[in-house]
């Protein structure tokens, strides 16, 4: 029973590494996301608010957004470098014709003109929110993210983590087949 008891960390070693190895295949695949957190939002309206465009000064409303087809809301910041990652890829979904709005999340107003000035801009407008309080309604994490809305308001699908091709393809798309089911 001794010579057993000294194995015992050899066979919880092996076990560890089976269940670690198992998690990580499924990552890979795409079946979990360790950093996906559920959203108390999907299939609910998106929230209210009033807040103001950041190059005209307007102010906008969720009516502003709605009308039309469906549309991604991307949070986004100056501060965030995934941001910076995903940014050339919200370029080329809006030459596509995505519309997109943004929500420029606990941002400085100069520093985020700037930036769109010099990067390019892919958003149809752009919600400035300097202290975070549409982001909280939004239950934002951090930045980026980015909700698929409907045309009827109503928010669909979030994910967390800067846009590439794989994540659209991988995730958006799929989401995008749903709602063109459900509206036929």
């Amino acid at each position: 029973m001794e010579r057993l008891k000294l194995f015992l960390p050899l066979v919880i070693f092996v076990i560890l590494a089976a269940v670690f190895f198992g998690v990580e295949k499924r990552v890979q695949t795409g079946e979990y996301s360790p950093t996906a957190m559920p959203s108390a939002l999907i299939d609910q309206p998106l929230p209210g608010f009033a807040l103001t465009e950041l190059s005209t000064g307007q102010t906008l409303t969720r009516a502003d957004l709605l009308g039309g087809d469906w549309f991604l809301l991307n949070v986004w910041a100056t501060w965030c470098p995934s941001c910076h990652f995903e940014h050339p890829f919200l370029l080329k979904l809006a030459q596509e014709g995505v519309r997109i709005y943004s929500v420029d999340y606990k941002d400085n107003a100069p520093e985020a003109k700037n930036w769109l000035t010099e990067k390019g801009n892919p958003y149809v407008a752009t919600l400035f929110d300097p202290d975070g309080v549409f982001g909280l309604d939004l239950g934002v994490t951090g930045a980026p993210e980015t909700y698929l809305v409907d045309a009827e308001g109503i928010v669909r699908f979030r994910y967390q983590g800067a846009l590439d091709q794989q994540v659209w393809d991988r995730q958006f798309l799929p989401q995008l087949a749903k709602l063109n089911e459900s509206s036929q």
